[in-house]
């Protein structure tokens, strides 16, 4: 528990399951375990040792989602997104930025 931050680190091993989770199912399972909303849990790092089967993670539930937000980078916020949700998103940002960009295009055009 790391209370400054209002988060739990959890350091998880999955055996045999080297290839065969990725970072949602992993949330997913520790979401259920500890009876908690998957978008409080955030996975860092999921890492497997070679000859190994087993995946070392480690995880933050955190108390609050806004709180997750404040404290992480974007990407890894990102991550969680299934793929078309997260492409949807970058998508609608590319489009707010080259409309802004040619509508500053338009006004400095306006000017001369």
């Amino acid at each position: 528990r790391n209370s400054l931050l209002n988060r739990r680190e959890i350091k998880v091993l999955f055996r045999g399951a080297a290839g065969k989770i990725n970072r949602n199912e992993a949330a997913e399972k520790i979401a259920s375990q500890l009876n908690v909303n998957k978008k409080q849990v955030i996975p860092i790092n999921l890492r497997c040792q070679t000859g190994m089967t087993d995946v070392h993670g480690i995880l933050y539930v955190y108390d609050d989602e806004n709180e997750a937000a404040r404290q992480l980078p974007r990407y890894r916020l990102l991550r969680t997104l299934s793929r078309e949700e997260r492409k949807k998103i970058l998508d609608e940002e590319k489009a707010a930025k080259l409309k802004a960009k040619q509508e500053g295009a338009a006004a400095a055009g306006a000017k001369r």
